[in-house]
C-alpha cells in the first residue's frame, strides 16, 4: 500500500507516560547486580508488572521466582532481589535466616507509604489501607505491620460496610497506584462516616499515577480509541483505561504488544491517544506506533501536562557500577 492510499490518522501521544522514576530504578538494580556479581541473580516476584521487562531480564540472566525456597542451595551467595511494589517485614526477615545476600528495591513511594501506616499504628490508630485485595503493593503494606491492625476498603461499597472496633480512632493510607477520582471517592464516604479519621502527612497516590492519569484525562475527549500500553495485572496501567473512557474516549484498550492489536476490531478512525504505564516500555509505544504507520498516514502529536524530573538513587552496594545507554536498551530502545 503507498502512502497516498493509507487513511490519515492523528496520534495523541501523551507525556508522561511510560517508565516512572521507581520502575526505571528497579530494573536498573537487577542489571547493576548482574554486572556486579553476575547471573544468576533471582528476583522475588516479577520486579515490575511487565512481561517484555522480565523476558529481557532473563535474558539477561535474572531468575525470577516467587518464594526464597525456590532459590538453590549452591546459589544463596548470589544476590536476591525484591520488587518494586514492596515485601512484608517477613520476606527480608527469612531472606535473612536463610543467609541470604538481598537487594531492596521497593519504589521510595511505597517504602514513604509503609512508614505512614507505621506512623498510624505507632500513635495508637488503626490503619485503613485503600488499595486491591491481593495486590502485591497491598500485600507488602499490609505485612508492615501485625495481624489485625490493617483494614482493607476497595470500594465505597466496602465503605459503607466497614465496622471498626474504634471509629474516633482511624487513620487511613492508599496503595499508590489507584484512579485518583475513584480513591477521592471513598475517602470522601469514610470521612463522612468517621469524621476523625486521619490522612497521612502527605498522598499515598504517587506523581507518576497521578500525572498520567491527567495527560490521559485532557487527550481523550475526540479520540476513536485510547490505547494504554501495559499488562493486565499492572493496576496503573487498568486505571488509565478506565480514565481514558471517563474522559471522552469513545473506546480504550489495554495492549502488551503490537502484535496483540486486532486491526479489524479497531476498524476506521482518525484521532488514537496513546500512553502507557508506569511499568510499560518506551520500546513498545514506539512498536505500536510503527504498526499503526503501517496502516495509516500517522501523525504524532504530542499532549504533554508535566515534564517529570524524578530520579531515585539504586542501592548503595551498586552506585559505583557503570551503567550505560546499551545496558538499558532493552527497555528504553
Amino acid at each position: 500500500m503507498n502512502i497516498a492510499a493509507k487513511p490519515p490518522l492523528t496520534i495523541r501521544l501523551c507525556g508522561p507516560r511510560g517508565f516512572c522514576a521507581g520502575v526505571d530504578r528497579a530494573i536498573q538494580i537487577v542489571v547493576l547486580a548482574l554486572k556486579s556479581y553476575g547471573a544468576p541473580v533471582y528476583v522475588r516476584h516479577e520486579i515490575v508488572h511487565n512481561r517484555y521487562v522480565v523476558e529481557g531480564l532473563e535474558a539477561k540472566g535474572a531468575v525470577f521466582v516467587e518464594e526464597l525456597d525456590e532459590i538453590p542451595a549452591e546459589h544463596r551467595a548470589q544476590p536476591v532481589v525484591f520488587s518494586a511494589h514492596g515485601v512484608p517485614k517477613s520476606v527480608p526477615e527469612d531472606a535473612a535466616s536463610r543467609n541470604l545476600f538481598y537487594l531492596d528495591a521497593t519504589c521510595p513511594l511505597v517504602s514513604k507509604v509503609h512508614k505512614q501506616a507505621m506512623r498510624h499504628n505507632r500513635l495508637g490508630r488503626h490503619v485503613v489501607l485503600i488499595g486491591h485485595a491481593g495486590h502485591p503493593e497491598v500485600i507488602g503494606t499490609m505485612g508492615q505491620l501485625p495481624e489485625g491492625s490493617v483494614s482493607l476498603i476497595e470500594t465505597i461499597e466496602d465503605a459503607d460496610a466497614y465496622i471498626p472496633t474504634d471509629p474516633d480512632n482511624l487513620g487511613y493510607v492508599t496503595q499508590t497506584t489507584l484512579s485518583v477520582d475513584d480513591t477521592a471517592g471513598v475517602i470522601t464516604r469514610l470521612h463522612e462516616r468517621f469524621p476523625n479519621l486521619t490522612a497521612p502527612a502527605a498522598d499515598s497516590i504517587c506523581y507518576a499515577t497521578t500525572n498520567r492519569q491527567e495527560v490521559v484525562k485532557q487527550a481523550a475527549p475526540g479520540c476513536d480509541l485510547f490505547i494504554i500500553v501495559g499488562a493486565p495485572n499492572s493496576s496503573n496501567s487498568k486505571r488509565l483505561v478506565e480514565v481514558a473512557l471517563r474522559a471522552g474516549a469513545k473506546k480504550s484498550i489495554l495492549v502488551q504488544r503490537a502484535a496483540e492489536l486486532d486491526w479489524d476490531e479497531i476498524g476506521a478512525i482518525s484521532t488514537l491517544g496513546l500512553s502507557a504505564g508506569a511499568s510499560a516500555p518506551e520500546v513498545i509505544v514506539n512498536e505500536i506506533i510503527e504498526a499503526f504507520r503501517a496502516r495509516f498516514d500517522a501523525r504524532v502529536e504530542l499532549a504533554e501536562t508535566v515534564q517529570e524530573t524524578e530520579n531515585f538513587l539504586v542501592n548503595r552496594e551498586l552506585r559505583s557500577i557503570e551503567l550505560t545507554a546499551a545496558d538499558m536498551a532493552f527497555v528504553n530502545g
